[in-house]
């Protein structure tokens, strides 16, 4: 069960970030989940503040990149009620809040990729974008879009 290998992590589902403006944090279109991005919000306060290659490290990125993961599952979670429901991990896409010369977009988004993986196994093999960006919401170091597929 996916809860139990989200325990092994340190994550439980509790409580769902709050929406940081006016959208609806997942919504389902037939059966298929997208969800809102997600920031590495923990417990109401961004974790990972700042720009990866200038004030954060590669290393924090890739943990960032992980809670924003966790966020998506606990959007899709909490419209579900069952996150057990998901066949797939369709896409993800990851925006990392970069000092001007960062290259590695796609090793901070293993971060998240390898999360996914290591709970759904082949099912959790995704397509990806990796997208360096100039700032993202509350300064955060990473933000993170899931689609799901149903089973």
């Amino acid at each position: 069960m996916i809860e139990t290998k989200l325990k092994e992590y340190g994550y439980e589902f509790k409580n769902l970030p709050k929406p940081l403006a006016n959208y609806i944090p997942a919504i389902q279109i037939n059966n298929l989940i997208l969800t809102s991005g997600q920031v590495p919000l923990v417990d109401g306060e961004i974790k990972y503040k700042g720009k990866v290659g200038k004030n954060l490290t590669e290393e924090e990125g890739m943990k960032a990149a992980e809670i924003c993961a966790f966020n998506c599952l606990s959007a899709i979670n909490n419209l579900l009620g069952d996150i057990n429901k998901i066949e797939r991990i369709v896409k993800l896409t990851v925006f990392v809040n970069s000092a001007d010369d960062f290259v590695n977009q796609p090793k901070i988004a293993n971060g998240a990729s390898d999360f996914i993986v290591n709970l759904f196994g082949e099912e959790g093999k995704h397509a990806r974008s990796a997208v360096g960006v100039n700032g993202l919401p509350l300064n955060a170091a990473v933000e993170i879009e899931m689609i799901a597929k149903l089973k």
